[in-house]
């Protein structure tokens, strides 16, 4: 199906009072990031060692619950409900619905990480893996970086998402995260306690948003740096620019709207990123990588559950903490902004082909992008190529040019990558700015240009200050600490979503089973049904004709008889007065008699 921009309509409106508090909030640490950025690094790590020795086993549970959740709605009847109204189809196609999702900024982790996660996972081992031997460690590598990239992370966009396209377009509330509990919490989504849930989704959007931001900044100064063989500097004052720069950009995208800035930069986005991996199979070791795309995806089903459940309570899961929690986190963090993103643009979708189309392909894409680009890599070091091993370690921003950099036609590959991470960079600023705006804006899903920009600049300083103050660092500190209260929501959000959907199936069983009784009713009788119905009606009709025939003519009997005898009787009565009056009367033709006179008489 192919888009239709006027198929649905919405509203613009007002900034809400969530905007003024969220945006000044964000503000605020804007300022104190720039004015003390030493003191917000000391105050970010306490908060990230507090966060971890208390909530890590929150995070590691609650994630693995999000996919066994959204697996259990695909399999049962809730599967069939649709994110709509029950005549709702989708908007867009399923190739540009596909290229939305990853260009709403997921795909900034994919291009960065690629290369990066499964090598750092070889030369950093998890901590089960720190005496195996060099191929144990490279398959753990592969398998951990296919694990943080697969189903968690779009389980969790996922859940977000399935809550807020089915209280948006099946129960007509507005685009916020608190018009999820509006099962549990009725009016109240709309005083303080609804205006507090939607803030701190704001705040926890804005946090895992910037993250993104840095990260971006981060990985194209470092492959213009490669590029130019470092006549552009890899320094922080040249991510501000980056920023500053890709800032202006996504102005001009934000004012185009969803239907042209955003989809139009998507469909480029994913057919660049599928040139790249196609690149990179056939001119890689592609007997290699096949192997290890089966290999890691065949370990990673068999051991999804203990990675999931693994804390590691007999260490000190530093380990964890550096990886797997950080993306667990960061995840969470944008599953307010992924969730509204992709609940806008999944309309009309049934549940059940909404998790085939958000969790599975995504997950499978995932696994085959992270063996193909990370296995190249592996391949590389483990044949003796120390260097691109160094700068894994110490300047992961630059890893996928230097891998791509040893394959034939490598610098047109680093410069088609350079301008991948550039479009996803504007269309990540584009789609954070469109949901930040839609959140602040009382649901609304034509925010204002004028509330889009301000987050987006907003946001722009947010990434600045935390690359400042910890760099890469200070951004996983900022994702985990920031995503904990939005994690708790997210728990209670399933409660809520089943309550509406067990009301919703209800519904509609009882419309299937009229329809299908109606079919049955159709199919089973068919001809029969209706020469029986015609046999009963012609039975009934001679029944029901002999009844009123004896009614009615007894009826008309009595009444022609009392007609038929007044008129007889009339017609007598004329004879018989005719008669008389005859008998009474002398004819004139008759001759009169003389009178006799008595004395003649005599």
């Amino acid at each position: 199906m192919n888009l239709n921009v006027s198929k649905y309509q919405y509203e613009t409106k007002k900034p809400s009072i969530v905007f003024y508090i969220s945006a000044t909030l964000v503000a605020l640490f804007v300022l104190w990031g720039a004015l003390g950025p030493a003191s917000l690094d000391a105050f970010s790590g306490e908060a990230l060692g507090f966060t971890l020795d208390n909530f890590g086993w929150f995070y590691m549970l609650s994630t693995a619950f999000f996919i066994a959740f959204v697996l259990f709605l695909a399999i049962s009847p809730f599967g069939r409900l649709r994110l709509g109204k029950p005549d709702e189809r989708p908007e867009y196609s399923f190739y540009t619905w596909i290229g939305m999702l990853f260009s709403a900024g997921i795909g900034v982790g994919f291009v960065f990480w690629g290369v990066a996660e499964p090598a750092l996972y070889y030369l950093d081992p998890h901590p089960d893996f720190a005496n195996a031997d060099m191929a144990s460690q490279a398959d753990a590598g592969l398998r951990y970086a296919v694990f943080h990239w697969a189903l968690h992370p779009w389980a969790i966009f996922s859940l977000v998402a399935l809550t807020l396209g089915y209280v948006q377009f099946r129960k007509d509330q507005p685009a916020l995260i608190s018009s999820a509990f509006q099962p549990l919490l009725g009016d109240r989504t709309q005083g303080a306690f609804g205006k507090g849930i939607d803030t701190l989704a704001v705040l926890a959007t804005s946090t895992g948003v910037a993250t993104t931001f840095g990260l971006s900044a981060m990985q194209i100064t470092g492959g213009l740096s490669y590029l130019t063989d470092g006549a552009i500097p890899n320094t922080g004052f040249t991510n501000f620019v980056i920023i500053f720069i890709v800032t202006i950009l996504f102005i001009f995208s934000a004012a185009t709207g969803v239907n042209k800035g955003i989809r139009i930069l998507s469909i480029i986005n994913l057919t660049i990123a599928a040139i790249l991996l196609i690149f990179v199979i056939a001119m890689g070791p592609t007997l290699f990588i096949a192997e290890s795309v089966v290999t890691t995806i065949g370990g990673y089903l068999a051991n999804v559950t203990q990675m999931s459940l693994d804390l590691d309570p007999f260490g000190e899961g530093e380990w964890l903490g550096t990886y797997t929690i950080f993306f667990w986190a960061w995840h969470i963090s944008w599953a307010p902004f992924m969730g509204i993103f992709i609940a806008r643009i999944s309309r009309g979708r049934t549940i059940r082909e909404f998790v085939a189309g958000v969790l599975i392909v995504p997950s499978l894409l995932g696994a085959i992008w992270f063996t193909a680009f990370g296995g190249t890599a592996l391949d590389m070091i483990i044949g003796g190529n120390d260097q691109l091993g160094d700068l894994v370690l110490d300047n992961v921003e630059v890893a996928l040019f230097a891998t791509l950099g040893e394959l034939p036609l490598g610098m047109i590959m680093s410069a088609l990558a350079v301008l991948l991470i550039l479009i996803f960079f504007i269309t990540s600023a584009d789609s954070a700015s469109y949901v930040l705006g839609a959140m602040t804006s009382n649901g609304s899903l034509e925010p204002r240009l004028s509330v889009k920009v301000i987050w987006g600049f907003l946001i722009a300083g947010t990434a600045s200050v935390l690359l400042i103050s910890g760099g890469l660092e200070g951004l996983q500190t900022a994702s985990i600490v920031a995503a904990l209260p939005f994690a708790i929501i997210m728990v209670v959000m399933i409660f809520s979503l089943l309550i509406m959907m067990g009301r919703d199936i209800k519904v509609e069983q009882k419309r299937r089973s009229k329809r299908q009784t109606k079919r049955v009713k159709e199919e089973v009788y068919g001809d029969m049904h209706d020469n029986m119905k015609d046999r009963v009606y012609e039975d009934l009709k001679e029944d029901m004709y002999e009844d009123i025939k004896e009614e009615v003519y007894d009826d008309i009997k009595e009444e022609v008889y009392e007609e038929f005898k007044e008129r007889v009787y009339e017609d007598l009565r004329e004879d018989l007065g005719d008669q008389l009056n005859g008998e009474l009367e002398t004819p004139e033709s008759e001759p009169k008699k003389p009178d006799v006179d008595p004395e003649d008489k005599k």
